[in-house]
């Protein structure tokens, strides 16, 4: 009898636990806010109508910036898709990452991921189109994509060539109806847009006036460029338009109000001198942040730098999870609570092996701090070519110059190099340079004048070197610390069109 009534006793104290722990974690979901993380692939600072285009429409970034707060200097951690968003995921440099400091590689499974711990701690979380990509995520032990849980079967019926027909925002949609309720989300809506190919002509086609684009100074003015330019105008529509959607479900289910809405990119325009260059076109990136349950004082423009990784810090910040030590990234909390700081003073940015466009696998190293005034970029092999050999035969894409992608302003440069007109965008874009550059971002915005052996700013170069290094050492490059450097030996699992192409073994 005793037994049997310490039991039911023991029974009723076990359920009054549960129910107290059940109602305890849907309290505290219920307070956690939900994250939609939408990425657009390369596309640079200027062209949201926000940043000050006049050409290209971004409604849905301009309403973002405009309730939030929209970013001036925001850099991506790598000029090249696959780093750059295991940066994102990971809230580490990619000098940390080991082989996914390279695109076409893998992300191993021992670095944490911010959807990975806001999915242990009860977020639902998923994603659409690209998330963490490209490589081969087998190969680092993981078996599903660190963005999340795939939704990806709402197709368009009449998608513009060129474009993915993958409904992203309809996508999003399916994932909302799944989510429990008082469960708090993660959602990764990435579109593939406006990375290459493009259709030719599509801009023009459209009603988009070529008259009208600003051509920066690292192109000719020429109808080709202009009329590339609007080919990629558009598709940062197609996404902004799928951003625009994906916000008109969170209102139309009550949810946007606790919703951390961010619009930005992975990286640069996929233009020469651009994407996988360490200048501004190929590292800054737009930026905006709408949260109004968290952000002091909405409407707001931050001019400090930030780096794209800061953002994992964040998430798991506003979520009330600590933030693992691995995590070297700083959060924007102080940002969002407008708080006076001194974390956002410089941004960071590394590349190794963008495409394999080179013999043996190797790639361009380089590292770069960007402040408020200037730019200042350190190549370790300077003996290599920037964009990849203009011998095709050493690209495993089989094309020259192959870390630019293929387009009608690259063959512009390429087919009138010799010509007086063309030759210095041809060698701005695609000849070798010197192992440390310097800009004075404030005279030359384009980054297009090195001034590293002026002596006039040898002690500005100087001070920004020692605070580069001391950054390296700090979060344990292998090229600052003279460790073994293995991102010319990973393995490449991108496309190969030159079967002879492959990468030299590791030492």
């Amino acid at each position: 009898m005793k037994q049997k009534f310490i039991s039911k006793a023991l029974s009723r104290t076990f359920i009054g636990l549960f129910i107290f722990h059940t109602t305890i974690l849907k309290s505290i979901c219920a307070d956690r806010p939900n994250i939609l993380f939408c990425i657009s692939d390369d596309q640079s600072y200027s062209h949201t109508g926000a940043n000050g285009d006049s050409v290209v429409n971004t409604p849905a970034f301009d309403r973002i910036a405009r309730e939030g707060i929209r970013f001036t200097h925001a850099f991506c951690d790598a000029p090249t898709c696959g780093p750059s968003r295991s940066a994102i995921l990971t809230g580490q440099h990619i000098w940390r990452l080991e082989e996914a400091g390279n695109i076409h590689s893998t992300l191993p499974k021992k670095f944490s991921t911010y959807t990975e711990l806001l999915q242990d701690s009860g977020y639902a979380v998923g994603y659409t189109g690209k998330g963490w990509s490209p490589g081969r995520l087998e190969a680092g032990g993981r078996e599903m994509n660190p963005a999340g849980h795939q939704f990806g079967k709402r197709k368009l019926k009449n998608n513009k060539r060129g474009m993915s027909n993958l409904d992203y925002a309809g996508n999003f949609k399916d994932f909302l109806t799944q989510v429990k309720k008082d469960q708090p989300f993660c959602f990764w809506l990435g579109t593939y847009e406006p990375h290459r190919g493009y259709e030719l002509g599509s801009g023009k086609k459209n009603g988009k006036n070529p008259n009208k684009v600003k051509v920066p100074p690292i192109f000719p003015d020429h109808p080709t460029v202009r009329s590339d330019f609007l080919d990629y105008y558009l598709e940062i529509e197609h996404f902004d338009m799928m951003v625009l959607r994906a916000i008109k479900e969170l209102e139309n289910s009550g949810q946007l109000e606790n919703t951390i809405v961010v619009v930005t990119s992975d990286h640069g325009m996929p233009f020469p001198r651009a994407k996988a260059t360490l200048y501004d076109a190929g590292s800054r990136v737009p930026l905006a942040i709408r949260w109004p349950k968290g952000i002091i004082s909405p409407g707001r423009v931050f001019k400090g730098l930030v780096n794209l990784s800061d953002l994992a810090p964040t998430f798991l910040i506003a979520a009330g999870l600590e933030v693992p030590k691995m995590m070297t990234a700083s959060s924007l909390m102080n940002v969002i609570k407008d708080r006076p700081s001194n974390d956002h003073l410089a941004a960071f940015i590394a590349m190794e092996r963008h495409d394999g466009c080179r013999k043996g696998g190797k790639g361009y190293p380089c590292r770069a701090i960007r402040t408020n005034e200037f730019l200042f970029i350190l190549n370790y092999e300077s003996g290599r070519w920037p964009a990849g050999d203009p011998n095709r035969d050493f690209c495993a894409r089989y094309i020259p110059f192959g870390e630019v992608d293929s387009s009608p302003t690259k063959t512009l440069l390429m087919e009138n190099k010799t010509k007086p007109k063309f030759k210095p965008f041809y060698d701005l874009a695609f000849a070798k340079r010197p192992s440390e550059e310097l800009y004075f971002v404030i005279k030359d915005p384009e980054q297009i004048v090195n001034i590293a052996n002026n002596p006039e700013y040898a002690e500005i170069k100087k001070k920004l070197k020692d605070q580069l290094n001391d950054k390296l050492s700090s979060t344990r490059d292998p090229r600052a610390l003279g460790l073994p450097v293995l991102w010319d030996f990973y393995p490449y699992y991108g496309l190969r069109r030159n079967k002879q192409w492959k990468v030299d073994q590791m030492p």
